[in-house]
């Protein structure tokens, strides 16, 4: 009789253990699995149950909540969103049947209380297991209204995007994408097919898209800041380094002649000019030389030093940003050797150069910066419903790109372009602008994607902008792009 208590015994202790394992598998490692499946129905049943936090602009401005209501006995959660189509790319939705895009996926987890501080932890378990509403985090964002919506204004409606940085602390002081959309069609019946259609002046544009993250345009003259940097901080030239201008550069036996600005009459011939003259007049000779002389390795080498051919790390999803760089049958070309370059045309931003508007952004906050690259971030901020704080951003730059001094050597030349050059039309009474013009061609006549970028105050940085409008006809990014860096900067400035 004992022997068959102690098998017995043994028996029902593998049993138990078999259960204990069994329960964790299912209670921790298995948990995140089981709640990333979509058809999941107990899953979306408790996210629609959880009062998941606000999304709210640096000033407040409630950009995502909740409305709640009841069915079948329970209390449920839709989500809103009051502005609109204020920031509709970098928000994303949260919709019913649990799909999530934008900070509302990447940020879901502070959102719906599951990853926040262990006191708050307990109280939502708590929660939980006694019936009560558990009540998720809120976000707060270094968007200002004021400032995303007069850049959605300025684009107005034509495909583009704009994008502004704080040069001293990488935050996003707005990101604004077009066409855009109203996120509250997404819940709403046939929403997501209205939404679909929109395409916007460009035609071919998706408004679910944020071009300022995966927009990826040939960024044109824009890049000779990149590309001044390489020829300065490597000690190849210096601001004074004389050139002459006959209106194009020889390359491969074959004329690359300039193309035309409306900051001159008649055909482009400057001359006898200085780097900084050609880089003032945005003059594609003077630049297609520089690549000659210092090869396109050296060019993308720097390049990689501001950002490129990495994601610029944002709380948005992954999957929405895209490194810039080189690109060869749609997919990032790293060229090993300078023979599968063509140094003359990427000094001045064609050959195959794809850049994000952030990236040109990091590339001018750069610059102000005196060389280090400022690490971007949205998130200001998170606070628990008890009104705790459960992390809170630093500010951080992701290395030294160039040395102080050339930074500075830049900056002098970028405010050239703004004073006398080709992006006069920035100039702001009482501050000193530095900016870069950039007009991409495409392949469409005079059809081009406009640029600008700029910063100011110049001898103080407080603010860079970087601005593409796409597929414009006579498109150059003195007369498109530098009036709305113009309006954002002076809103900025209080001028």
């Amino acid at each position: 009789m004992n022997r068959q208590l102690r098998h017995l015994s043994v028996f029902a202790l593998i049993l138990l253990a078999v259960l204990i394992g069994a329960t964790t598998y299912w209670q921790t490692w298995a948990k995140a699995d089981l709640a990333a499946r979509k058809d999941n129905s107990v899953s979306l049943i408790e996210r629609l149950t959880v009062d998941r936090g606000k999304i709210l602009a640096a000033d407040g401005t409630v950009l995502a909540e909740n409305r709640k209501s009841r069915k079948h006995g329970l209390t449920i959660f839709t989500r809103h969103y009051p502005q609109n189509d204020l920031a509709s790319q970098v928000v994303g939705y949260a919709t019913d049947a649990g799909t999530t895009t934008g900070l509302e996926e990447s940020l879901d987890d502070y959102l719906t209380g599951a990853n926040t501080n262990l006191s708050n932890t307990l109280k939502q378990d708590l929660d939980r297991l006694s019936g009560q509403t558990v009540h998720g985090d809120n976000v707060i964002l270094t968007l200002r209204p004021d400032i995303q919506r007069l850049a959605l204004d300025q684009l107005g409606g034509r495909c583009g995007a704009v994008v502004v940085l704080d040069t001293r602390t990488g935050a996003v002081v707005a990101m604004a994408s077009s066409p855009t959309y109203n996120e509250n069609l997404i819940n709403q019946p046939h929403g997501y097919p209205k939404i679909g259609r929109i395409k916007g002046s460009c035609g071919d544009a998706s408004a679910l898209q944020n071009n300022a993250t995966v927009g990826l345009y040939p960024p044109g003259s824009t890049f000779k800041m990149v590309t001044a940097a390489a020829a300065l901080d490597s000690g190849a030239f210096t601001p004074s380094s004389p050139f002459n201008d006959p209106g194009y550069c020889v390359e491969y036996g074959q004329h690359v002649s300039n193309a035309g600005n409306p900051d001159q009459n008649g055909p482009e011939a400057f001359g006898n000019v200085s780097l900084a003259q050609g880089f003032e007049h945005s003059i594609n000779s003077v630049f297609c030389n520089v690549g000659k002389h210092i090869g396109g390795l050296k060019i993308l080498e720097y390049a990689k030093r501001f950002g490129f051919y990495s994601v610029p790390p944002l709380e948005t999803p992954p999957s929405e940003s895209l490194a810039s760089g080189l690109y060869k049958n749609g997919h990032l070309f790293d060229p090993k050797s300078n023979s599968q370059i063509d140094p003359g045309r990427l000094a001045f931003g064609q050959f195959s150069m794809l850049a994000t508007p952030l990236q040109m952004a990091l590339v001018g906050a750069t610059i102000a910066n005196k060389g280090a690259v400022p690490k971007p971030y949205l998130l200001q901020k998170v606070v628990a419903a008890d009104g705790s704080t459960v992390t809170k951003t630093t500010p951080q730059t992701l290395g030294q790109a160039i040395r102080p001094s050339t930074a500075a050597e830049l900056n002098q030349m970028m405010q050239l372009v703004v004073q006398g050059g080709t992006g006069t039309n920035a100039q702001i009474p009482g501050v000193a602008v530095a900016g870069k013009t950039g007009t991409a061609e495409l392949g469409l006549g005079t059809v081009y994607d406009a640029w600008f970028v700029a910063f100011a105050p110049a001898d103080n940085p407080r603010y860079v902008v970087a601005v593409v409008v796409a597929k414009q006809p006579n498109g150059f990014g003195g007369s498109v792009s530098a009036p709305i860096a113009k309006v954002i900067l002076e809103k900025l400035l209080h001028r």
